[in-house]
């Protein structure tokens, strides 16, 4: 028999769903978020072979790169997009601006169907490198909703172990 899935819920056998989560912004949680692509890592296979057994190529990991996080927000005017965009670079493109808060460490956690956080991870040293200000706009959709977004670097994420699965009823 297979272990189960849910420790604490063992009467649960669905995972969790991909449209029930939250990306947290200096403590605020960010409104209208629409979409967050994934979290992925990959570590650089380095190969290399021994001069007493130059038959087998051996394969050790190298250095470990963070693929970028975008996120996709409901155009309203909550402006924490704008906002953080602005602190790498503003509409003036003057160099000598202060970069001391445009890193942010931020919180994404996935939710379970009451909305209490089930699973959280932390974004390390995130930045702004691509900002969409506004989407295109097309007189002959009646029903697209305005979309945001904004692309962010990062030097890698870990999971928050003190979010633990919450007792069900």
């Amino acid at each position: 028999m297979a272990a189960p899935i849910f420790p604490v819920n063992t009467h649960r056998y669905d995972p969790y769903r991909t449209f029930m989560f939250q990306v947290v912004i200096d403590g605020q949680v960010v409104a209208g978020l629409r979409k967050m692509s994934v979290l992925k890592k990959t570590t650089e296979a380095v190969k290399w072979r021994s001069a007493g057994d130059p038959a087998h190529e051996r394969v050790m990991p190298g250095g470990t790169s963070y693929e970028p996080v975008t996120l996709e927000q409901g155009l309203t005017h909550d402006p924490v997009f704008e906002n953080w965009a602005n602190l790498v670079n503003n509409f003036k493109g003057n160099a000598a601006m202060s970069l001391l808060n445009y890193r942010k460490d931020i919180t994404l956690n996935v939710l379970n169907l009451q909305g209490v956080p089930v699973i959280s991870y932390m974004l390390h040293r995130a930045w702004v490198s691509e900002y969409q200000a506004l989407p295109e706009f097309d007189a002959g959709t009646m029903n697209a909703v305005g979309i945001q977004t904004i692309i962010l670097q990062h030097e890698g994420w870990e999971r928050d172990l003190a979010i633990t699965e919450p007792t069900e009823s």
